[in-house]
């Protein structure tokens, strides 16, 4: 199928990814690190994962409904880990997640 079927989700998922760099490097700057360890962890792997079922749905892979399914459970567990911390880039990072774990629900669906 032709990338532009999935000019949103590519949308979403790259805002996703931005978001979850942008955390992971401001995690990384906070004073309690270990506590922030959990969070900087799904950040890295929310944000792999993002920018390679980018990249796959722009070549038009066939496996876009498992990568989807893939992402969002790694989305959802980002964001309901950022959620935990009160740090707006965490806020903002989780809100971002639980976007593109919808939009990559529905794709899988």
């Amino acid at each position: 199928m032709s990338h532009e079927h999935y000019t949103s989700v590519i949308e979403t998922l790259h805002e996703c990814m931005v978001a979850c760099n942008h955390c992971y490097d401001a995690c990384l700057k906070e004073e309690d690190l270990q506590m922030m360890a959990g969070c900087i962890r799904l950040d890295r792997e929310c944000a792999d994962i993002c920018a390679h079922l980018e990249q796959a749905l722009v070549r038009g892979t066939p496996f876009a409904s498992e990568l989807a399914s893939v992402c969002a459970k790694i989305c959802e567990a980002c964001g309901n880990e950022c959620k935990k911390h009160q740090h707006d880039h965490c806020q903002k990072c989780a809100d971002s997640c639980f976007k593109c774990a919808e939009e990559c629900r529905k794709l899988a669906a």
